[in-house]
């Protein structure tokens, strides 16, 4: 019996995912960057949209428009701003504990959209006033109206947590597991992507 050739360093492993390794970076990465885009940009809308109206963009489209919120989208949950950081901090434990058997580039990304996201608006919530773990959310962007009519104020945070969100269930319908396999027709993950003479040793096996 002749054993199956083991991954280069980088290079996917027999079983079409990605060194693990490799993977963690990249939701490291993914998540700082997203991270600190959604920091510059809070930073950056408090400088320029404070004590001032709404600026109109894209024809009407697009408005930045400052505001504060304490709860989630259309203000939900407005009156306990403190069960918003207890579930992020919920939602990043279970990323960390999905990280340890992490070998898919597309959930890396994803993932590190998700991670991003939760912590820019974790930072608002433990650090921005009124008080810790009761801060308010700092949004500038409204879509088709200035006052978030049409759809909630959000920032860059959210826009992270929802393609992070989205690219999950894409990968999720197509059969996509985190560990780099994906599943068969009949739903089972034995790794489609796997070389074919690979199944067959360890049959021979």
């Amino acid at each position: 019996m002749t054993a199956a050739p083991s991954a280069e360093p980088g290079r996917t492993d027999p079983g079409g995912g990605t060194r693990r390794p490799r993977a963690v970076a990249i939701l490291a990465g993914v998540a700082l960057v997203a991270l600190l885009a959604d920091l510059v940009t809070k930073h950056l809308a408090l400088a320029a949209l404070t004590d001032r109206e709404p600026v109109r963009l894209l024809g009407g489209f697009v408005y930045l428009s400052l505001t504060r919120n304490s709860g989630a989208a259309w203000s939900i949950g407005a009156d306990h701003t403190w069960v918003f950081p207890l579930i992020t901090i919920g939602v990043v434990g279970w990323i960390v504990w999905m990280a340890l058997r992490l070998r898919s580039l597309p959930w890396a990304i994803s993932l590190g959209l998700v991670l991003g996201g939760a912590l820019g608006n974790l930072v608002d919530r433990i650090f921005r006033a009124p008080s810790p773990f009761h801060g308010h959310v700092v949004d500038m962007i409204s879509l088709f109206d200035p006052y978030g009519q049409v759809w909630p104020v959000f920032n860059l945070a959210d826009s992270s947590l929802v393609c992070g969100v989205l690219l999950a269930v894409l990968l999720e319908l197509t059969g996509r597991q985190r560990d780099g396999r994906r599943a068969g027709r009949d739903g089972d993950p034995t790794g489609t992507d796997a070389p074919q003479g690979a199944a067959e040793q360890q049959e021979r096996a």
